[in-house]
């Protein structure tokens, strides 16, 4: 198997159907939430609907790298977005997200393994490799603050 699929494979794991490393994923967590608890305040915590917005941010921002674009996301703005308001808008959102999701992996899976090891837009981001098992990790970080909030919102 190619390097790439199995990149995609990861990414497709912890965002859309994996249960291997957290037995969980961002869509078994948020699918069928209700957008009234995604967006609850706790203390000083972030909400879950804002932590799911963060990382489909960066998704997006790389995604578009991906197909030639330029690199515009900025971490200064990747938690600035306007609230959910309903259940609609929220499940709008999830949709965006779930698409965007597909077109990372599929992105990843259409690379050349060489293409890897590249240098990802300057050289002070590091390779593609690199920003790819960033995006991993920084995604799990955050579903794992997910299932926290859910948890204690829950009691």
């Amino acid at each position: 198997m190619k390097s790439t699929t199995e990149i995609a494979n990861r990414f497709r794991e912890i965002i859309l159907n994996g249960t291997w490393v957290a037995n969980t994923n961002y869509k078994d967590q948020l699918e069928n939430l209700d957008w009234k608890i995604a967006v609850t305040p706790i203390q000083n915590l972030n909400t879950i609907a804002v932590l799911a917005q963060h990382i489909h941010y960066y998704i997006n921002g790389i995604n578009q790298v991906f197909k030639g674009g330029t690199l515009d996301i900025k971490d200064k703005f990747s938690f600035d977005f306007p609230p959910i308001q309903s259940q609609e808008e929220w499940e709008t959102f999830l949709n965006k997200f779930w698409k965007a999701s597909e077109e990372f992996a599929y992105l990843v899976e259409q690379m050349p393994d060489e293409k890897l090891d590249e240098g990802f837009v300057d050289i002070k981001y590091g390779s593609y490799r690199r920003n790819i098992d960033c995006m991993i990790e920084h995604s799990y970080y955050h579903l794992g603050q997910i299932v926290l909030i859910k948890k204690l919102l829950s009691n």
